[in-house]
């Protein structure tokens, strides 16, 4: 966090990175967990504004994540604008949660295309909220 990249090439590798760790990782899930501590880390940052944004699978009923439960944390800091977007999905699992919980708190990508246009809404959305 304290060595943001600087160009299109090290955001790039930061990028692989992430996808590595996706692949490789040990099954399970750990949203809520990592949720609460991103949000918490992030509010104690000094900036104008802070953003918390949830990639996922939608998969949460397979670890027994109640959407209610992941909402209260979505919107437990008023001082951090946190969103959850559910990129792809088993069947219907990702537009239910989406229903489920806050509105305009989650977001249904079911192509990866649209994934800039949803931030960008997300950063406008708010900016023009404040």
């Amino acid at each position: 966090m304290d060595k943001p990249p600087k160009n299109n090439k090290e955001r790039l590798n930061v990028l692989k990175l992430m996808l590595a760790h996706a692949q490789f990782c040990i099954s399970g899930d750990n949203t809520l967990e990592a949720a609460k501590h991103h949000i918490n880390a992030i509010a104690q940052e000094e900036a104008d504004e802070h953003f918390v944004i949830i990639l996922s699978d939608a998969n949460l009923d397979r670890y027994g994540i109640r959407p209610s439960r992941l909402g209260e944390i979505l919107t437990g800091n008023e001082d951090v604008n946190a969103y959850a977007v559910f990129v792809g999905s088993l069947g219907d699992q990702a537009i239910r949660l989406n229903k489920q919980l806050p509105m305009g708190h989650s977001y249904v990508c079911m192509d990866t295309k649209n994934l800039p246009q949803i931030l960008q809404q997300i950063f406008t959305s708010t900016l023009l909220s404040t």
